[in-house]
């Protein structure tokens, strides 16, 4: 029976599974030194957290790295041909004999997509937009930063919180929660001590984790936030709808799948709504927004069954909708 393993390596973690050929979970593993991603952490670093991930699976699952017949990588960074060149020479390192490698973007695309065609919008730490039409042709726009013409994600998300509660205090904008949740979060009392704080000690960056203060002063509407939300979604619905025109003919309704713990965790419906609004006023086309309960991590096992010529069953998808994520 193969055993096919697949591999998540996104900005902060990195998350291993391991499938037999009917999606019963054997194992899986988590690399507590960060994310697979080279282009963050340096080829070395994600080579390491890569076989952290990979080890502790195997170790879960009671196998060797002989046992496995397929792995498939699905790797934040992996966006162009000197990138993969990069990549593979990293992943050769690892003693398997059979694999492959793809941007984490086509493993989010293979968990909303049975058919494999659509649009793909990854929102996690960074963001990134993709697609695949029925002729196997892929596109890909953004995922470089902001210098390169990105603007959401969960770290531009936690920098905006930031900015908003400081120009709210000082009423460049409208009043508004996140002048007081912004410093409880630094477990500071005001905004004026945590101005000071932030400034005595040479610190001009927000840990991500502050886009949690931006869901969470949404959903309890206020009006800034709301703003920040809408201002990301229309920012996603501005890739996804570049990938469509890049693509060209896609079958309705055009599935636009979204990965990542901002849209498939937060699910703000101001962002969501932004999203959808932004594609459906550029194109005369019907979409389906599509947030799948599955974990992008069994996009590539999805993808090693494809490989293999495994069939994917609605069991096995039902499987993997029911494994939950690397925390469970």
């Amino acid at each position: 029976m193969p055993i096919i393993m697949g591999v998540d390596g996104g900005g902060s973690k990195t998350f291993t599974v391991i499938s037999d050929e009917n999606g019963n979970l054997l194992g899986k593993g988590v690399s507590g030194g960060g994310g697979g991603n080279y282009q963050t952490v340096g080829i070395d670093k994600a080579v390491e957290n890569i076989t952290a991930s990979i080890e502790a699976a195997l170790k879960s699952a009671g196998l060797d790295y002989k046992d496995i017949d397929f792995v498939q990588y699905g790797l934040a960074g992996a966006d162009r041909p000197k990138d993969n060149a990069i990549i593979e020479t990293g992943l050769k390192r690892i003693p398997f004999e059979n694999w492959n490698l793809v941007c984490d973007t086509m493993e989010g695309l293979r968990i909303g997509s049975k058919n494999f065609t659509g649009v793909v919008l990854v929102c996690g730490t960074g963001t990134n937009a993709a697609g695949r039409n029925k002729e196997g042709k892929q596109i890909q726009v953004g995922g470089f930063g902001y210098f390169f013409g990105d603007y959401a994600g969960g770290a531009a998300m936690a920098q905006e919180t930031f900015r908003a509660a400081v120009r709210s205090w000082e009423q460049r904008e409208q009043p508004s929660v996140l002048t007081e949740k912004v410093p409880k979060y630094f477990g500071l009392n005001n905004m004026e001590e945590l101005f000071n704080h932030f400034l005595d000690n040479d610190i001009y960056h927000a840990p991500n984790d502050l886009a949690l203060i931006l869901h969470e002063a949404a959903d309890e509407g206020d009006a800034l936030a709301i703003s920040l939300m809408e201002t990301m979604g229309k920012e996603l619905g501005l890739a996804a709808s570049a990938v469509i025109k890049n693509l060209g003919d896609l079958d309705q309704p055009i599935p636009i799948v979204l990965t990542g713990s901002i849209v498939q965790k937060g699910q703000n419906k101001y962002l969501l709504d932004a999203l959808q609004n932004t594609i459906e006023a550029d194109h005369q086309k019907e979409i389906e927004l599509v947030i799948p309960e599955m974990e992008p991590v069994y996009g590539s096992v999805l993808l090693g069954m494809d490989h293999l010529g495994i069939t994917a069953t609605d069991d096995i998808y039902e499987k993997f909708n029911s494994y939950g994520g690397y925390e469970e």
